[in-house]
């Protein structure tokens, strides 16, 4: 994947938010913050032109940037925080004013016609069959109308993560889930199981607040 477009414009999104939280969050200096910035910066790059080129319309493209933004944060730290601590870390990262307001328009559109057709889209896609860096999912809607679930049972994060050496820091990433739903206010994030734990896939449960 080239450094260009969606990446570049990713890590000039969230580039501050990562950094200030070096401080914030896990307590490092401002200027050994601003050196692992540097370095990460790199390193990025580096994840990022190793990646395969995503098909047209595959919305998990954005994931699998996220996670090369995180993972480089990650490898460029002298010392690895707790993975409770990498868990704030990332989500007060990610939720940055843009990102809050994007959750919000994106909550208005849940369980619309567009919303399901574009759920049904993402599952016949099956794209991990040919991108292991990819999801494949099943939308599963609720017998009794109250939400949907998207369930993965290939897991790009997963597989970038652990071939980086981060495995641990997997569940971090999932617990973003519940925070992007809340800031969407349309439904109620509901989970089993995760592939990061073990689990036989991950379940993403979306009902609809008030059913």
């Amino acid at each position: 994947m080239r450094y260009l477009g969606l990446p570049a414009g990713m890590w000039m999104l969230f580039r501050r938010s990562f950094q200030r939280n070096l401080t914030v969050v896990l307590g490092i200096d401002e200027r050994a913050a601003a050196d692992i910035t540097k370095r990460a910066k790199t390193k990025y790059r580096e994840i990022i032109k190793d990646l395969p080129r995503f098909e047209k319309g595959d919305r998990f493209v954005v994931n699998i940037v996220n996670c090369a933004m995180f993972a480089s944060f990650c490898l460029e730290m002298k010392e690895r925080p707790l993975p409770e601590q990498m868990t704030v870390y990332y989500r007060d990262s990610m939720t940055t004013g843009a990102m809050k307001w994007a959750m919000k328009r994106s909550g208005r559109r849940k369980f619309t016609k567009q919303d399901i057709a574009s759920m049904q889209r993402t599952a016949a896609m099956k794209a991990a069959d040919w991108n292991r860096y990819s999801w494949n999912m099943e939308f599963l809607p609720y017998a009794d109308g109250s939400g949907y679930e998207a369930r993965f049972d290939r897991c790009g994060i997963c597989t970038l993560m652990g071939e980086l050496g981060l495995a641990a820091y997997i569940p971090a990433m999932c617990r973003l889930d519940y925070t992007m739903s809340e800031l969407g206010g349309a439904d109620i994030f509901v989970r089993e199981y995760t592939l990061a734990s073990g689990g036989p896939y991950c379940d993403c449960g979306y009902k609809k607040k008030g059913s």
